[in-house]
């Protein structure tokens, strides 16, 4: 049996006005999907459990099968794992954005979605004007980089995801409790770094958005998961993504990590490379799991008919040609659903039930509708512990 997985980031919404009360997901041409679920099954499940921030970090670990009251530690030390990062016993990990202000809010949580040479200009700089013995910078993708702090104890610290918090004044989401002023003065130091960089006046040049400061978040110590073989009975598995959250927790329950040229973790990202590499991913692994971050990014910057596109564009480049391979196959299963809502109405993440669709080698139809939020709700097919989809994938 071959398992596919595809994960269309944030596609859930909410009716949108501007098509006409529909979701992204109901306006988009989904036709793949829509065989998925009028052929298989399709139903509502709970990816955030209740008291947990709806962050990626907690959706993608409880589809993936694990429970994140139990598994999980933070997103920053996952997406250390990715970026071969050891953390030791004592040290704490903080997810560190590249951000733009403006009028005293968060403007932008990517500044400008800044490319990964630029961004590695500037983390390359705060190392050698912040780094020490306690502190260091350590560059990622684009705007998503890693500070890790060594002897330092921040339990009980609060911080807020910029992401969530877009148009929200800076004053009202600095971080607070233990803690909370050395990385409050950082990012402060890390203003004056960045107010006058030779990096930031050709983005001004540009038109772009210059990169106003480090924002710190997302903090926990080293991150630890049961393996996948182990914990279903499989003998392997392959993630295909182009963010370190996804490739952190891929390798902390021991799949291979397949990286794509071209994918860019935004709306422009190489579908068509990312297809392929899942295809041939297939001949090696029992579970492929691929992951499409641009529907998240579209909902983060309120823009509707840029998600709808990315959905369009994995359900025809992504969707399509995965499916017309495992249909080749002896026995497969294809399950396709959100990790969670990014609603463009609030540019922010929820944390709504999520719809899902799975289709394949023993598993029947029910409701025979398209795919969607409310046909999903309509199957009266509703998971409320997510973690457990997997299980019922796999085995059921």
């Amino acid at each position: 049996m071959k398992y596919v997985i595809i994960i269309p980031d944030g596609a859930a919404d909410e009716p949108i006005e501007q098509f006409g009360g529909k979701t992204a997901i109901e306006a988009a041409r989904t036709p793949n999907m829509d065989r998925i679920s009028q052929t298989g099954r399709q139903g509502l499940v709970r990816t955030v459990p209740a008291g947990m921030e709806p962050g990626s970090d907690v959706a993608q670990m409880c589809l993936l099968g694990y429970d994140p009251r139990r598994y999980y530690a933070g997103r920053a030390p996952i997406e250390a794992v990715a970026r071969n990062i050891q953390l030791g016993p004592t040290d704490w990990a903080f997810r560190c954005n590249l951000v733009t202000f403006a009028d005293g809010a968060m403007a932008d949580h990517s500044a400008g979605h800044i490319s990964t040479e630029e961004a590695e200009g500037l983390i390359k700089d705060l190392n050698e004007r912040l780094g020490s013995q306690r502190l260091r910078f350590y560059p990622g993708v684009s705007y998503r980089h890693i500070a890790v702090f060594k002897g330092l104890d921040f339990e009980g610290v609060q911080t807020y995801p910029p992401h969530d918090h877009l148009g929200t004044a800076v004053d009202k989401i600095l971080p607070r409790g233990k803690g909370s002023q050395l990385l409050i003065d950082l990012m402060a130091r890390s203003q004056q770094i960045f107010g006058h960089h030779e990096i930031n006046k050709v983005r001004r040049d540009l038109g772009e958005n210059p990169v106003s400061s480090i924002w710190l978040w997302g903090q926990g110590r080293k991150a630890m998961m049961e393996s996948f073989r182990k914990r279903f009975g499989l003998l392997s598995g392959a993630a295909i993504t182009a963010v370190d959250l996804v490739r952190g927790l891929a390798k902390l329950i021991g799949f291979e990590v397949i990286r794509v040229p071209g994918a860019t973790g935004f709306v422009d990202t190489n579908y068509q490379g990312k297809a392929e590499a899942a295809v041939a991913a297939m001949q090696k692994h029992d579970v492929v799991f691929l992951h499409i971050e641009g529907p998240d990014e579209a909902g983060h910057q309120g823009l509707a008919q840029v998600k709808k596109t990315a959905i369009e564009r994995t359900d025809e480049l992504i969707v399509g040609p995965i499916l017309e391979a495992l249909e080749r196959m002896e026995a497969w299963r294809i399950l396709v659903m959100p990790d969670h809502p990014t609603p463009v109405a609030t540019c922010a993440h929820s944390g709504e039930p999520v719809p899902f669709a799975m289709a394949g080698t023993g598993i029947a139809g029910v409701v025979q509708l398209p795919f969607s939020e409310a046909n999903a709700a309509k199957s009266g097919f509703y998971i409320e512990n997510g973690f457990e989809l997997m299980e019922y994938f796999i085995k059921g």
